[in-house]
């Protein structure tokens, strides 16, 4: 940069201060340096779409508006607000009422585009982001959305909200508001290249409709928020009823063109999964994610199906399948040894499980990140993970460096007799022997038992199976159904000793798996680190992660975290399903494609001719 200063005689030493004192703001880290302004950014290289794009790609731009699709969904809510750490909220008002500064697309693996921003600024080395709001974004009561809006939303949620955003936006540094549709954020030493998707990701409030000294409590009071529908009727704990807007100011964005079509949405909710299942098959609601084997081979043969009311659908999603587990919670003594955990994860019978229980449909979940290339499961350790795991200072077992670590494999009877003996030989070197068929300590007689805790009767049925594979090997696991208001509470407090859990992951895992796996997580309450685990390993391949420029780097990381993961025995491995099912009713209308990564409903619509889009909503 040239600066040309006209001095009059005699200016020469102030002048030479001030070009002085420019130059070190021009060098300064985090200065406010003009950067080229964009309209998205990505986690790694830049996004797919061009600045001039007319709509996503995966979805019909000239999909016909009216309507209404229900939901049906199990369990209850308690608020509105999910985004605070009391109460059970639904994701209605995040989803449908409430807008965040960049759209995430779920046809990529981690590229945002602008939104309530327009555009933003950010340097190579992401030291800040800056936001230029669109002029014409409006909250519902007809109020613009300015960088004060923005501001006050990333303080409640650095205050009062959830520990993800508790500990996400702490790295920001200081906020800065040079006018009303700018604001900028700086990141200070703790930030990693993820940091501005996720500052960009943030819901924003209306500062002047919500009340800072509520703001941490449970609530049914509907934000005001920028999005596509009003919150127009609530029943607590049973239905939320939400209304498309006409007056919606991104009507016509290129992000929102052919999405949010139906006129009126609603959820309802059911206690257990077979009322909702029934009131599906009854035609009270329209779509549903199917997620029971058994349901999906034989439940839907009714004559909805047959005659073409009912529509059934099987997906294949590119992202990776994520981790289904019972947890060990390691906080409690009885799992506080590794090989206690590996000895009972060690008799659960998968295959016998998977052919008795869930007709053969499942795949052994092996790895954080199964069916895809960041997972370590199948694959030799290569030069860059050698590398990171060397800077870590960690040295794996060779089953876990080349490839062939993987849950244990039984013979499908139900009654492995070998995997048992390895169970018990496990446990006697833990200090544990069979007394009378009981699994006692050898140093204090205690025997060997546990709770886990769940929360549906699916969930019931898989661990009673697993209680009685343990009973074989003198181990008692008491299995205990609460409802679903009891479970979301103790476990956020961690007062479990095992539960069955799914971590799911999207194409580009980052931040959310210091939530997970993390050792600050650990002593969280809220978070989602349900084993315990403190590992300084762990931190650093998640760091490794966060902090990857290239692709490759990246998928280093990510199987270095999975290897030491699946080390620690934190889990009884369980299984996924290798594509996602879908039933809805016949009027319910799809894209020609789905997009890469996820199913995004607000892509849906209402077919005209449909009957059931007048059906009555009582």
């Amino acid at each position: 940069m040239w600066i040309r200063l006209l001095l009059r005689p005699g200016w020469h030493v102030g002048a030479a201060l001030v070009c002085a004192a420019l130059a070190l703001v021009i060098l300064m880290p985090g200065a406010a340096q003009a950067q080229p302004r964009r309209h998205g950014i990505s986690m790694h290289g830049e996004p797919a779409l061009p600045p001039a794009f007319s709509h996503l790609p995966f979805v019909n731009p000239e999909a016909p508006k009216g309507g209404r699709i229900v939901f049906g969904q199990q369990g209850t809510f308690d608020s509105l607000n999910a985004f605070v750490v009391r109460g059970v909220a639904p994701d209605a008002a995040q989803r449908f009422v409430l807008q965040s500064l960049l759209y995430r697309s779920p046809d990529e693996p981690f590229s945002a585009y602008g939104l309530l921003a327009r555009e933003v600024e950010m340097p190579e080395d992401r030291s800040f982001i800056v936001f230029h709001l669109d002029p014409r974004a409006r909250f519902s009561d007809g109020m613009q959305v300015t960088a004060a809006d923005v501001q006050f939303s990333f303080d409640m949620l650095r205050t009062h909200g959830k520990p993800f955003h508790r500990s996400s936006l702490g790295r920001v540094q200081r906020v800065e508001t040079p006018d009303p549709l700018t604001i900028r954020f700086v990141f200070g030493p703790t930030a990693d290249r993820e940091t501005p998707l996720i500052i960009g990701s943030i819901p924003i409030f209306a500062k002047h409709a919500t009340n800072p000294e509520t703001f941490p409590e449970t609530t049914f009071t509907p934000p005001v928020g920028s999005g596509p529908y009003l919150i127009t009727d609530l029943k607590p704990g049973e239905s939320i009823t939400m209304t498309r807007r006409k007056d919606f100011w991104a009507a016509d964005h290129p992000l929102m063109r052919g999405q949010h079509n139906v006129d009126i949405i609603r959820y309802d909710y059911f206690r257990d999964a077979n009322s909702l299942f029934e009131a599906f098959k009854a035609g009270l609601s329209d779509f549903r994610a199917e997620t029971d084997p058994t349901r999906w081979t034989t439940g839907y043969d009714i004559p909805a199906v047959r005659d073409g009311r009912i529509v059934r659908r099987a997906i294949r999603l590119e992202a990776p399948k994520g981790l289904s587990a019972f947890v060990f919670n390691t906080r409690k003594p009885v799992f506080a040894d590794a090989r206690v955990r590996e000895a009972l994860a060690m008799v659960f019978d998968f295959d016998w499980a998977n052919r008795n229980l869930f007709f053969g449909v499942y795949k052994r979940s092996d790895s954080l990140f199964a069916d895809s290339d960041l997972s370590a499961s199948g694959r030799t350790v290569t030069d860059r993970e050698s590398a990171l795991l060397g800077r870590l200072g960690v040295t794996l077992p060779a089953r876990l460096l080349d490839g062939t670590w993987t849950p244990s494999q039984s013979d499908g009877s139900g009654r492995d007799r070998d995997l048992a003996r390895r169970a018990v030989d496990l446990l006697a070197e833990a200090g544990y022997a069979l007394d009378d068929g009981v699994m006692r300590r050898r140093d204090s007689g205690d025997a060997l038992g546990f709770e886990i805790t769940v929360s549906s009767r699916p969930q019931e049925r898989l661990a009673l199976n697993y209680a009685k594979s343990l009973q074989r090997i003198g181990v008692t696991a008491r299995v205990r159904l609460i409802d679903d208001v009891q479970y979301w509470r103790r476990l956020a407090a961690y007062d479990v000793d095992m539960v069955q859990w799914v971590w799911p992951v999207s194409a580009s895992p980052g931040t959310e798996q210091a939530n997970r796996w993390g050792s600050a997580a650990a002593d969280r309450q809220g978070s989602l680190n349900y084993s315990g685990v403190k590992l300084p390993a762990i931190d650093g391949a998640i760091q490794a992660m966060l902090a990857s420029r290239a692709r490759e780097d990246f998928v280093a990381a990510a199987r270095v975290l999975d290897r030491l993961v699946m080390s620690q025995n934190l889990v009884v491995p369980l299984f996924y399903l290798p594509e996602v099912w879908i039933a809805h009713a016949r009027g319910v209308a799809f894209p020609a494609r789905t997009a890469r990564f996820a199913t995004p409903i607000e892509a849906l619509w209402r077919e005209p001719e449909s009957g059931a889009a007048g059906r009555a909503l009582n």
